[in-house]
């Protein structure tokens, strides 16, 4: 069963807390962790990813903190999900950095994981932080 990681589900619920504060300038990832109820060691782990890759901008210092970098209806969930999960193929075969597998050629059950990776790539992407919101 292909599982969306802890990674992955608390990238999304911060995208969607910085989402529902924006109007609030620079979030502080301190309020962020407490209201979303995660480690603030666990956020400094993923927000380094979202940064960047220019998902999120951050300033330090006094009225530092984080904000996203476009409106909320210009992310898709699949762009947050792939970059924290490192993919989403429902098979390690297929999968962008696996190796050819040798029976690629004769396997019966190829298109069938192709087909399933695709509906969930048309499925994420076609959802919004707003879509969330």
């Amino acid at each position: 069963m292909m599982m969306i990681s802890t990674r992955g589900r608390y990238a999304l619920r911060v995208m969607l807390d910085l989402a529902s504060h924006g109007a609030e300038g620079y979030i502080p990832m301190k309020d962020v962790a407490a209201r979303q109820e995660i480690s603030l060691k666990y956020l400094e782990q993923i927000l380094p990813v979202l940064t960047r890759n220019g998902l999120v901008e951050t300033v330090h210092g006094k009225g530092g903190g984080y904000r996203l970098t476009r409106k909320p209806s210009e992310y898709r969930v699949g762009e947050v999900l792939r970059l924290t999960e490192g993919g989403l193929a429902p098979v390690a075969c297929l999968r962008d950095d696996a190796e050819e597998c040798s029976r690629a050629g004769a396997c019966p059950t190829r298109g069938f994981w192709t087909g399933l990776g695709e509906v969930i790539d048309r499925y994420v992407d076609s959802v919004t932080l707003e879509d969330l919101l």
